[in-house]
């Protein structure tokens, strides 16, 4: 017989690193998620003039809905440099911004090294069209929160075009692996969640946070990431551990390699990446809380 307490050793040992493995995984996209993460998984390729929160930011203006809920995303793309003017930064609250920037370049070397060599492998191995195929999937099973925020904020088209994607491309789009309802019919979906319903009735943001192995936030935000987690259907339908860690595994390599080529160059040639990114994450928080 096999020792109890070696085998349990053992497996212990295993979780821990499956573990890390997808925080690693999941969280390091640093530039990446904190840009892509409001719009999509595609730039628009005709620039727009430059936003006012940079100077010399080439810029794409990501196409919303007709509903409503969801305002233009211009989307800070090659090139900055200088960070934010003084005057944009006097409502930014960072107190902890030494942990924070620390943690910040952790996360970004993490990605460099980790993630992104990942994505590149497997780039060659899936054809793109079959990384979209999977994106959907996803895309599909997160349906929940976003209609339950829409519904928490009182918007009640978003709501309701969350459902009609939901049937649709349940439906017409094979279990959601396809997405008939954008393609055909125009409806997209929106991108409710608990950190701006919170905002939404008043709660604010509080310090900005920025967590090794974990995208920027605000301790708002963080709240609400975890309200969200809770919504999201998978842990009910796939509560085992090993599970639910492979698919987020898988996720979050695809949707890494679905925008490989997003920010190629953006930490070269920012000067403040941190302080850029603060900024861009912030601002737009803000907007969304307020459309």
């Amino acid at each position: 017989m096999r020792p109890v307490h070696g085998s349990i050793g053992r497996r212990c040992t295993a979780v821990w690193l499956c573990a890390l493995l997808a925080l690693s995984l999941s969280g390091c996209g640093v530039v990446s998620m904190v840009f892509r993460n409001d719009v999509g998984s595609a730039p628009t390729p005709a620039p727009t003039a430059s936003p006012s929160f940079g100077p010399e930011i080439v810029a794409s203006e990501h196409t919303v809905d007709s509903g409503g809920d969801e305002t233009p995303v211009v989307l800070a793309q090659a090139r900055s440099t200088a960070p934010p003017l003084a005057d944009d930064m006097d409502d930014l609250y960072d107190p902890w911004e030494s942990f924070n920037e620390t943690m910040f370049n952790f996360n970004v070397k993490v990605d460099r090294y980790v993630l992104k060599p990942v994505a590149r492998v497997y780039r060659v191995v899936l054809p793109e069209p079959f990384q979209i195929i999977i994106s959907n999937g996803f895309d599909n099973i997160r349906w929940v929160p976003r209609f339950v925020n829409n519904v928490l904020q009182g918007k009640m088209g978003g709501a309701g075009r969350e459902i009609a994607r939901f049937l649709i491309n349940s439906t017409a789009g094979v279990g959601g692996l396809f997405d008939p309802a954008k393609d055909y019919w125009g409806i997209r979906p929106s991108s409710e969640d608990f950190g701006q319903t919170l905002g939404r009735w008043g709660a604010g943001p509080g310090p900005y946070l920025v967590l090794p192995f974990l995208a920027p936030m605000t301790v708002r935000d963080g709240v609400g990431q975890g309200v969200d987690a809770f919504l999201d259907p998978l842990s009910y339908f796939i509560p085992f551990v090993w599970d639910r860690l492979g698919m987020k595994v898988g996720d979050t390599v695809n949707d890494r390699s679905l925008n490989y080529d997003l920010f190629q160059g953006v930490e070269e040639t920012t000067i403040d990446l941190y302080s850029s990114v603060r900024h861009f994450y912030l601002k737009r928080r803000e907007q969304q809380i307020k459309d």
